[in-house]
Order: C-alpha cells, then sequence, then structure tokens
C-alpha cells in the first residue's frame, strides 16, 4: 500500500465507493447507502446514532474480551452490543448482493495489486502472481496474522479475511478490469515489443520452460506478426473500452505456442509420429555435427510426461495436505484461549508423529519464488533438453526458405458460441480432441496453473483465425462451413 501507484488506485476506489475522500450529507442512515458505502468516512463526521446502528447490526460475541479504542471515541453503547465485534461496517460487506460486485475481497485484493502491476508493467504475469499466492510467498491465506498486534480481528471481519479456497484466474482477471473500468483509469502505458508481456517476449519464456527447440520462436514470431497480435493497440488496456478485446497476456502466449505446434505437427494422434520417424531418418543421413540434433516430438512426448505425471503429482498431494488453518490460532475469549492452545498442540504432535512413520520430512524452508517451475540445462548429458534442436527434420525448403511440410489443420469445433451469451467462444471436452493435443494444453495448463479450456479459446480466437485464412494450403472458409471436431482440411 506505501507503492505510489497502488495507493493512488485504493484512494481513488474509496473516493468512487465514497467510503473516503467524500463529503457525506450529516444523518445519512445506513438504508441509503450501498455495500460499498460505510460510515469509515472519518473525514465526514457521522452523527453518533448512525454509528450506534452500524454497531447494532453487526454480530456481537460476548466473550470476547479486549481493549477497543474505537469504543472511547464513539462514547457510551448500550449494554446488548459488542463494540469488538468487528468493525462498524462489517455485516455490510459480508451481506451478498449480486448488483453490488466491487466489494472489497481477498480475490479484490489480488485484482488491485495485479492491476498496478500492469500500469508499471512489471515482469510478472497474473497466472505467476497467483501461484506465489498458493505457494505462500505472498500473505494471502491466513493473512491477519501477519497483522500487528492493533489491528486485531474481530467478529465477522473473520469471514472477510479467512479464505479457504484458491485463488481462481477468471475470477480475478474479470475484477481487475472491471475495476479499472469503475476507477475511469485512462489508457494504460502501452505493451510494446521490449516490454515482458509481449507475446514475443513471454512465447520465448515458455518455450524455454516447456523444453521446445529456440527455432520455434521464430514461428511465434511469425504467428503474432501476421495476425495483428503483437501491436501496442491490441495489447495495451483501455479501461471502459467494451469493443477491445481484453487480453490476457501468458494466456495469449501459451495459445500462440500451441496454434505454432498445430502448423508444424498438426497433433492428430497420427501425424505427429509420422514425423518424428521421419526426421530420425532424415537425422541418420545427416552429416555428423551439421545443424545439431533434429527435434524428434516423440521423443519430447516422453520425457515431458515423464517430468509432468511427477510434478502434478507432487503439487496435488501439496494441496491436499494444505492446512488451511492458521499457524498462530486465533481465540476470541480468554476462557477458550487455553482450549484452543492445547488442541492446537495435539494437532502438531500428531502432524509430527503420522510424518515419522510415514518417512515424510518436513522442508527446513520455504525456497525462494522462481519465475520458472520447470528448469532444462543443456549441459546434461540425457539427452532431456530439447533447446538446441533444430526444426530441419521436419521443414521443407522452398524458394531459399524453410516451410512446413505438414499442409493441414484441423480447426476443432462444428460451430462457435455467442461470448455474451455463454461467455464462451468455444467449449472444450477431453474426449472430442487428440491426446497428443490434450497433452499439450495440459502442459501449459500446468505451467499457468488454468484450466486447458482457457488456452483452447483463446487459441481459437477470431485473430488466430485469420491466420487461417492466410496460411499456405488453408482454404478460405467462413465461419459456417468449419470442419467438425477432429476433421482436418487442406
Amino acid at each position: 500500500m506505501k507503492d505510489e501507484i497502488l495507493c493512488n488506485f485504493w484512494r481513488r476506489y474509496l473516493q468512487k465507493s465514497q467510503q473516503a475522500y467524500c463529503n457525506r450529507p450529516a444523518g445519512e442512515t445506513i438504508k441509503a447507502l450501498s455495500v460499498c458505502d460505510s460510515s469509515t468516512d472519518m473525514d465526514s463526521e457521522p452523527e453518533q446514532p448512525s454509528l450506534l446502528h452500524f454497531l447494532s447490526v453487526s454480530e456481537s460475541d460476548g466473550d470476547l474480551q479486549t481493549d477497543c479504542s474505537y469504543a472511547s471515541s464513539v462514547g457510551k453503547v448500550s449494554e446488548s452490543t459488542s463494540v469488538c465485534s468487528g468493525s462498524v461496517d462489517g455485516s455490510l460487506y459480508v451481506r451478498k448482493n449480486r448488483k453490488e460486485k466491487l466489494r472489497m475481497s481477498m480475490p479484490m485484493t489480488l485484482s488491485f495489486c495485479y492491476m498496478a502491476l500492469l500500469w508499471l508493467k512489471e515482469p510478472m504475469t497474473l497466472s505467476e502472481l497467483l501461484r506465489f499466492v498458493v505457494e505462500g510467498h505472498i500473505p494471502y491465506f491466513n493473512a491477519y496474522q501477519h497483522f500487528p498486534e492493533k489491528m486485531k480481528l474481530y467478529g465477522l471481519d473473520l469471514r472477510i479475511f479467512c479464505v479457504e479456497s484458491w485463488p481462481v484466474y477468471e475470477e480475478v482477471y474479470n475484477k481487475m478490469v472491471e475495476l479499472a473500468a469503475f476507477l475511469d483509469l485512462p489508457r494504460f502505458p502501452d505493451i510494446t515489443d521490449n516490454c515482458f508481456l509481449h507475446p514475443d517476449v513471454l512465447c520465448m519464456k515458455y518455450l524455454m520452460e516447456a523444453n521446445l527447440p529456440d527455432e520455434l520462436h521464430n514461428w511465434t514470431y511469425r504467428v503474432v506478426k501476421k495476425t495483428s497480435m503483437g501491436e501496442a493497440d491490441f495489447l495495451t488496456l483501455t479501461p471502459g473500452n467494451k469493443s477491445a478485446r481484453k487480453v490476457k497476456y501468458d494466456v495469449l502466449a501459451a495459445a500462440v505456442i500451441v496454434v505454432v505446434l498445430k502448423l508444424l505437427f498438426l497433433l492428430d494422434d497420427h501425424y505427429e509420429w509420422l514425423l518424428s520417424d521421419f526426421s530420425s531418418e532424415r537425422k541418420k543421413n545427416n552429416k555428423e555435427g551439421e545443424g545439431g540434433p533434429y527435434f524428434e516430438f516423440k521423443k519430447w512426448y516422453k520425457v515431458i510426461k515423464c517430468t509432468l505425471d511427477v510434478e502434478q503429482k507432487k503439487l496435488d498431494e501439496e494441496k491436499a495436505k494444505y492446512l488451511w488453518k492458521c499457524e498462530k490460532p486465533l481465540f476470541y475469549s480468554v476462557k477458550k484461549k487455553s482450549k484452543i492452545l492445547r488442541r492446537r498442540q495435539m494437532v502438531e504432535n500428531l502432524q509430527n508423529q503420522f510424518g515419522k512413520l510415514s518417512g515424510s520430512v518436513r522442508p527446513a524452508g520455504r525456497p525462494n519464488p522462481s519465475s520458472f517451475q520447470l528448469s532444462w540445462s543443456e549441459e546434461n548429458t540425457d539427452g532431456s533438453c530439447f533447446h538446441g534442436h533444430s526444426l530441419k527434420g521436419i521443414l521443407q525448403e522452398k524458394h531459399g526458405l524453410l516451410t512446413a511440410i505438414n499442409t493441414d489443420y484441423w480447426l476443432c469445433t462444428d460451430k462457435l458460441c455467442n461470448e455474451k451469451l455463454c461467455g464462451h467462444l468455444a467449449h472444450y471436452r477431453e474426449e472430442d480432441f487428440p491426446k497428443s493435443y490434450h497433452f499439450v494444453l495440459r502442459l501449459f495448463s500446468f505451467l499457468l496453473r488454468i484450466q486447458p479450456s482457457s488456452i483452447h479459446e483463446e487459441g481459437y480466437w477470431s485473430h488466430c483465425l485469420k491466420l487461417l485464412c492466410s496460411w499456405p494450403g488453408c482454404v478460405r472458409e467462413d465461419m459456417k462451413g468449419m470442419p467438425r471436431c477432429g476433421s482436418r482440411h487442406r
């Protein structure tokens, strides 16, 4: 909150939602306020009856025994109302109302952070931000245990800060877009080709992490160039512009790589294996040391599948073992304090005993956050790194240029949905698509911690379809004539 950009965003939010930095008529009642409105605005100096009304609608806890500095400023309150039942507007924030979507919450806090990162063009994507949250590098789950002593939580405030679910990419992103429009922010700083969030840069990062050849970056660059997805007007967020598509930079980069793999290898559970055999035969006839080893999809698949299965199992186990209760227990009264501490000690003893019996050792400390989840070194002698491999085994030379041997491309749908009605442009079901295609989606969904359907939908979007109309060998068809799932055309 001390950051200049984020602090200004927060102040603007308080003013736009009339929670602070605004003038309010004296004696305004709670019924005239929205969910975002509250009497916490100290500048407006609301009258005492209004404040007492706020306290009366909050849930009280008679066992709470603590000092409440705010009570002295309020004056005398009735005995039936607990001054330590939480913040004055706590009951308003936990009240569910579909019309008021921009209530502050823990996911909204992440939306604020990502909006500030995007404004500053920091080298961090939304998927990385959420991954750092899950890994515990950013206070989110049980964040109140980091609060100072004078900011103890009571009553309804616990329901606001107690989060027992993983942050969802779509929810945080959509809230960020709504928030930027609500604040009437101007056009964000341009995303240029030297910015980390540009598709060319992100494609290079994800190609390295997916252990794919460096030469594929030339092809992703061509796709981005041909579809105009690398232009600043397309990439830059303009709040309030409903006609402009809101770009998810990390998902877009992953979708571009998937499109390139389909263009080169088809990914129909048949052609990519034939290309692997063809590349292997070419490698035998190739002069030793000329152009480096040829890339074979079959070998890459075996290496990545083994690694991905291990990492996915490890991730699933970590999520299953995650303790939602904080290390620093909360107790609401002196009477319950000793009971809660004894129960906590018992849980820790049982965990230690089960850990010794199972042979599992707790990590000494949390590892430092890293932008890469999978690392591949060309120095390994086991041949598990494919960064320096050449694509010449699957390319052919025409007019002095290397082009793809594959001339087919399948569009994997028979109908495009209305995005305004159902929220999706194209739907994805695993059983309707080739296994190789699903494996590639699964790889990038693991790296981004999102659903495979999100990458599928992004790759199917209209700008990528423009590519098919101009790519050599593809038929120019209108939207109604698209082939069904799994089919392909020349």
